[in-house]
């Protein structure tokens, strides 16, 4: 069944207040002088480990055999060697400015976020409004095209193996959606996400991290109320810029895709890590 984008918008603002009700509900049974606590913070240190085989990877995805790269100009997706960056597989796909990348249920599933900013020659499966794309994992050929129906703002995207599910951003209604691969991509579930271009997204025992592009930092988020957990800041002055992000071995990789107001750490291309604790 479509949701259409008034119901889609109607649902994520009643999911936001009723979590604000009930934020006041608990600050009133426990008393005037209760306070939240601050939610823990701490700085990363970053790792500069290669540049990604294009010079605008702006989506990352973790899998045991390799880190997955999405470029956001050429519209290719690389599997590379998690140690050296060479390439083990490429594929040209017919994404467009292509933000988040995914790989699961034995396919490729990129958020093309629509707008390619005369970044390149135009192509026909370019668009303006963002669109998920499910491409074949061996050829990169497009296998579906889902329009969501908040339209913009499709960043970060992440298969869940436990639940064989995705997780997307949805800027626009400041939300992130978990979606049904098996149900049309229909949404099953949907938590707030506050700040500056949420961008990179990635699933990690139990609970889902999103990078902040933006904000330079990445919160730990309940996935069940979206509250924030922990977060981790990075250098607006002599770290990378971050964009796409993936959780692999104890480690956080992000990577540089030197567009969009990049800042004095800007490296574009590179890919980094941070450890994880």
């Amino acid at each position: 069944m479509k949701i259409a984008r008034r119901e889609f918008i109607g649902a994520t603002s009643a999911l936001v207040a009723g979590m604000a009700a009930r934020r006041v509900a608990r600050a009133q049974e426990g008393g005037a002088t209760s306070k939240t606590p601050p939610v823990p913070t701490r700085q990363a240190k970053v790792e500069r480990l290669f540049k990604a085989p294009d010079g605008h990877p702006n989506a990352l995805e973790a899998a045991p055999d390799g880190l997955w790269i999405g470029d956001q100009v050429s519209e290719k997706v690389f599997k590379v060697d998690w140690q050296t960056g060479k390439v083990l597989h490429e594929v040209q796909t017919e994404s467009h400015n292509t933000s988040g990348l995914a790989v699961g249920g034995g396919y490729l599933w990129l958020n093309a976020n629509g707008g390619v900013s005369a970044r390149r020659p135009a192509r026909p499966q370019d668009k303006p409004v963002g669109e998920i794309v499910q491409a074949d994992i061996k050829t990169g050929k497009t296998v579906k095209v889902y329009q969501p129906p908040w339209r913009t703002g499709v960043h970060g995207i992440t298969w869940v193996e436990q639940t064989q599910t995705l997780w997307t951003t949805a800027l626009s209604v400041n939300a992130l959606a978990e979606l049904d691969p098996k149900d049309n991509l229909r949404i099953l579930r949907l938590i707030p996400v506050k700040g500056d271009r949420p961008h990179g997204l990635d699933w990690d025992n139990g609970k889902i991290w999103c990078l902040i592009a933006g904000d330079h930092l990445i919160q730990k988020l309940d996935p069940e109320s979206g509250k924030v957990l922990e977060i981790v800041t990075l250098s607006r002055t002599s770290d990378p810029d971050p964009h796409g992000m993936c959780i692999h071995d104890g480690y956080m990789y992000y990577c540089d895709a030197g567009l969009t107001a990049p800042g004095p750490g800007s490296e574009p291309a590179q890919i980094c890590r941070l450890k994880m604790v």
